[in-house]
């Protein structure tokens, strides 16, 4: 009898697999390879990205648990227990956190000339003479102390806010405790420069929440102040929406975006030191269990450290050098771009190259005479987007401008709201995504008049239509004028606005109507090769894996003795080494100065390689419940660049973590090996003038050979 590839002790739950990936991330800020301020930075997003892991995946827990949902997850844990897991996951990673903050952080800070003062009872004389003052100049007007009493119920206190909470008793009588609360203000800067007291120390700080403790007391002149601490709440922010019973999505999606900061309370982080009658009633107004709060060694939300970073001036170098995007040598500023697609297809390979030669893509098109129309996927866009600036001019110009605004980008919601508007005012046909399934494709296709008839010309894209995050995230875009994919994409959109499948499709795989089926049939032909002899191996990179079928496929590949490498940023709930499962799998994951963000896959198909990127992970909700396109890379030069990024990725040593068969996951040995930095290689090669053929000859140029070992 074979293998059960589907036993639940082959797979790793998805969320405390998540939690290994942050830690990860705070590893980072651990490491003294980088300079310290890039450390704040990691620190930083470690703390946020737990943020949005307890308002999102915890909340959803505790909303099945509290539903009585009792299913288990494919590696056979129910809810409930996962929540247990968790709560105690997350405690142990808070604690490193802190951890990291106290003993690492702060004093090589402090060495640098940058002082904390992380408790206003360690302030000098001349420090308390400007706190004070600065206290009454520019945040006294600002505060709104709120009581508590039988006329005034404790008030709502709002989803990630800080609050410091008060017991009070009126001065000269011997009543009861009364519990006041001051929300910290958000319009005021939370991070204040008080003078120093030594020529050592060039900056000395303090935080806003301990300005306002050391002051509380003048907020209640006819009381005595009988403790004071800080705490902060974390909501279930996600979103519940009944798309089939919602008139209208974007009324019931801003209807929704205003009860994010009401949601139930899941977590309650307080100061380590906090009065224990105080914490006794949090708890209680608050509904909160004893494994849902945190006692905090230190500032409360480390995410003000990413402010950090940006505001102190004079510290350049304890950063990095800014790294600007190089041009792509396929798309010179001063050529015409549709002239440059129309010569070969275009492979761009974000952040290293700029993402100006999409930008210049559409804007071009808005203003060339010849464009007919613009049509468009936008799921995440930046602030200040030159994407929407020129699709509003394109329409202004006449031309049939079609984009689809993803309304249910979570967290991004009010944005894409705002720029729905903007685009529909500007005359562009605005679609509010399909009911039932996020737009997560990234797509945009111009057609055009020319002397031969009408030519389609396409972007597709591994990464959001946002200029800002193309300078951090590493993404993967195609420009291409092939007919077949012209062909395709006037489907896609066809599909999106209206209610037309092709019978046929040529090149683009999309979900949810193939794209799964259209993986399980490339890995099962992997996995026939290698039973008839034929060479057979799969590289793969996504952001996560978590799809139970993919995974059950690529353990029966690993069985039959394809070889797998994957590399896997995020949560990953394969697991290697598994004796005649998963002992040809290997996984590994990048963090480092740019979040990786492409989605790759290289199919050895017994010698005659078929190369695909695509918008779409590895996971359910990617392949069931999304619209995502898969899209091959065809042209030689690109098939080799897009080969060439993944081998180098597949070398790294330097900020690879590898997969052990225990679920850790360990920095890649590179003792005697000379140091490879797939980001670093990456910056070198785009700062090289010549095209990518050339590169391929340049022997500077990293073509790895061999396999790196691991410890």
């Amino acid at each position: 009898m074979g293998k059960d590839f589907g036993n639940t002790e082959y797979f790793t739950n998805r969320e405390l697999s998540w939690i290994k990936f942050d830690e990860r991330v705070l590893g980072e800020a651990r490491d003294k390879t980088y300079p310290l301020f890039e450390r704040l930075k990691f620190l930083s997003i470690s703390a946020s990205n737990l943020d949005e892991f307890f308002m999102v995946r915890v909340a959803s827990l505790v909303d099945m648990v509290n539903a009585g949902y009792t299913k288990k997850d494919i590696a056979g844990m129910s809810a409930k227990t996962q929540l247990s897991y968790i709560l105690d996951e997350t405690q142990r990673l808070v604690a490193s956190q802190y951890s990291t903050f106290n003993k690492s952080i702060v004093p090589e800070l402090k060495i640098k000339g940058i002082r904390f003062v992380l408790k206003h009872e360690d302030l000098s004389a001349k420090q308390i003479e400007f706190v004070d003052d600065y206290f009454e100049k520019n945040v006294y007007p600002v505060l709104t102390p709120m009581a508590v009493d039988s006329s005034r119920p404790f008030p709502l206190i709002r989803n990630k806010s800080l609050n410091i909470g008060a017991f009070l008793s009126k001065k000269n009588e011997d009543g009861e405790k009364e519990f006041a609360i001051v929300q910290v203000p958000s319009v005021l800067s939370r991070i204040i420069e008080i003078p120093s007291e030594s020529d050592d120390e060039k900056v000395n700080i303090i935080l806003l929440e301990e300005v306002i403790e050391r002051n509380i007391s003048k907020l209640f002149l006819n009381y005595d102040v009988i403790c004071a601490h800080p705490f902060r709440i974390m909501r279930n922010a996600d979103l519940t929406i009944d798309e089939d019973e919602a008139e209208d999505l974007l009324k019931e999606i801003e209807k929704q975006i205003k009860k994010r900061a009401w949601g139930q309370a899941i977590r309650l982080d307080v100061a380590s030191d906090m009065d224990a009658k105080l914490l006794k009633y949090l708890k209680r107004e608050l509904s909160v269990e004893d494994s849902e709060i945190y006692k905090i060694n230190g500032p409360l939300d480390l995410t003000f450290l990413m402010k950090l970073y940006g505001s102190l001036e004079g510290f350049s170098h304890l950063k990095s050098e800014k790294y600007e995007p190089k041009e792509n040598s396929d798309v010179p500023q001063d050529a015409d771009i549709f002239e440059c697609i129309r010569k070969k297809d275009i492979l761009l390979h974000h952040p290293y190259e700029s993402f100006e030669p999409v930008v210049r893509f559409i804007s071009e098109a808005a203003n060339d005479e010849n464009v007919l129309a613009i049509k468009q996927t936008l799921y995440r866009v930046s602030g200040n987007s030159p994407i929407i600036a020129a699709l509003a001019k394109a329409a202004d110009n006449g031309k049939q401008v079609t984009v689809l605004v993803e309304l249910k980008a979570r967290f991004d919601e009010e944005n894409n709201i705002i720029w729905a508007k903007k685009l529909e005012k500007a005359g562009c046909h605005v679609i509010y995504g399909l009911v039932g399934l996020k737009t997560h494709s990234k797509i945009t296709l111009v057609v055009r008049r020319e002397e031969d008839g009408i030519r389609r010309y396409v972007h597709l894209g591994t990464g959001n239509y946002n200029d800002s995050t193309a300078k951090l995230y590493t993404d993967i875009g195609l420009l291409t004028c092939s007919e077949a994919i012209g062909e395709d994409a006037t489907a896609v959109f066809n599909m999106i606005s209206g209610y037309s499948e092709p019978m046929f499709w040529n090149r683009l795989s999309l979900a949810p109507l193939w794209l799964k089926d259209k993986f399980l049939s490339l890995i099962e032909r992997e996995k026939e090769n290698a039973l008839s002899g034929k060479s057979a191996s799969i590289k793969a990179k996504v952001n996560s894996l978590c799809d139970k079928d993919i995974i059950m496929a690529l353990y029966e590949a690993s069985a039959a003795g394809v070889k797998i490498d994957l590399i896997v940023r995020g949560i990953c709930c394969l697991r290697t080494g598994i004796k005649d499962v998963s002992e040809n799998i290997t996984v590994r994951s990048i963090v480092g100065e740019f979040l990786e963000h492409s989605r790759i896959f290289v199919f050895e198909n017994g010698g005659n390689e078929e190369v695909y990127c695509a918008s779409a992970d590895w996971m359910p909700r990617n392949l069931i419940r999304r619209v995502e396109i898969l899209f091959p890379i065809e042209n030689a030069s690109t098939k080799a660049k897009v080969k060439h990024i993944i081998d180098v990725l597949l070398e790294d040593n330097v900020r690879a973590s590898i997969m052990q068969n225990d679920g850790n996951y360990y920095k890649v040995d590179r003792r005697g090996k000379k140091r490879l930095c797939a980001h670093d290689i990456f910056k070198e090669e785009a700062s090289k003038a010549d095209t990518f053929e050339e590169k391929l000859k340049d022997e500077r140029v990293f073509i790895p050979k061999e396999r790196v070992e691991v410890y």
